[in-house]
């Protein structure tokens, strides 16, 4: 199926999808990190959520970059990985702040309160991620325009057609 050939809401479900399953992946990563951290080391709770969130957003690039996204432009991955960094670097603030707040704002420190409201925060910080990659960091190549056939015009005739008679009115 040729790229555009599909509706509007059918390729961002499919844009969703896949954005989806690398941050399923990023999102496995993110939690076998911060808990091996959590439970192996004396790291404090958010140190170590910010290392395990940093692992995760490397292995979210990859993903991006040649799976979700890997038929957008190319042309300045500088620029690209720039901005990528830039959002990521918001996300990873938009996270762990939600930690942070349950932590020492509320106290909330077990194992399954930091696991809930590290849930909760890859939750918005990955609403503003998929805004922010596709709007910024991976943008959509302009449209192809469609190459005109010279068969789909009608052609004019070859002799000029007589011009319809009005109609007289007989009284």
């Amino acid at each position: 199926m040729e790229r555009g050939s599909e509706g509007p809401f059918k390729r961002l479900a499919h844009e969703v999808a896949k954005f989806g399953a690398v941050g399923v992946v990023g999102t496995v990563v993110n939690f076998a990190v911060s808990n091996l951290l959590w439970h192996l080391t004396s790291l404090q709770a958010v140190r170590a959520n910010v290392i395990a969130t940093i692992v995760a957003i490397g292995c979210n690039y990859i993903g991006f970059r040649y799976f979700t996204y890997r038929d957008r432009d190319k042309s300045a991955r500088t620029k690209e990985l720039t901005l990528f960094l830039a959002f990521s670097l918001v996300g990873l603030v938009i996270e762990n702040g939600v930690l942070f707040a349950a932590i020492y704002g509320f106290g909330w420190d077990s194992s399954l309160q930091r696991n809930v409201f590290k849930v909760l925060g890859i939750g918005i910080a990955t609403l503003f991620r998929f805004w922010s990659y596709r709007t910024w960091v991976f943008k959509a190549l302009p449209a192809e325009e469609p190459v005109l056939d010279a068969d789909a015009f009608p052609k004019p005739p070859s002799e000029p057609q007589p011009l319809p008679r009005p109609k007289q009115r007989v009284s």
